[in-house]
């Protein structure tokens, strides 16, 4: 019997999240210790259902770092596959604001763009690498931890 708020369980449900790697005229880029796990990211959130995807990065990178950002290319889309969330990652260029942590970053800081990536779990440093890298995005799966061997393509 079906009931009007029952899910149809057999409708993939997915989570939209985005991010910005956001790197200075000085090629530094800007990362974040996440206050909730202490792990080295780049900023970026869930995207809220009512903002485009454009405004959904500017305000998750705003408010984990007070830095505005301009939203540029498309430069990787990645699936966590135990979770079904799919990040979608661009890079950015700061606009304005300063540095500054908040409740979601126990740290913020501009690094070295080689530094940036190492400092990062395997499924984060790859979209530092993937965002400074030439041509177009890069679609990739992973399990949360570990990419996962598969159809790992650079898209031009």
């Amino acid at each position: 019997m079906s009931n009007s708020t029952s899910r149809d369980t057999s409708t993939p449900q997915h989570s939209v999240s985005v991010a910005g790697v956001v790197v200075r005229e000085d090629g530094r880029v800007l990362v974040i210790r996440r206050a909730d796990n202490g792990d080295w990211e780049p900023p970026g959130g869930v995207l809220e259902r009512g903002e485009t995807v454009e405004e959904g990065v500017r305000r998750e990178v705003f408010e984990e770092t007070g830095v505005e950002v301009r939203v540029g290319a498309l430069t990787g889309v990645y699936k966590n596959m135990a979770l079904g969330v799919v990040a979608l990652v661009f890079r950015c260029t700061p606009e304005g604001g300063y540095a500054r942590t908040s409740d979601e970053a126990a740290a913020v800081e501009w690094v070295a763009a080689d530094k940036a990536a190492d400092s990062m779990g395997e499924v984060y440093g790859v979209r530092v690498k993937d965002a400074l890298r030439d041509g177009g995005p890069c679609v990739r799966a992973h399990d949360g931890r570990v990419l996962l061997p598969s159809e790992d393509v650079a898209r031009s």
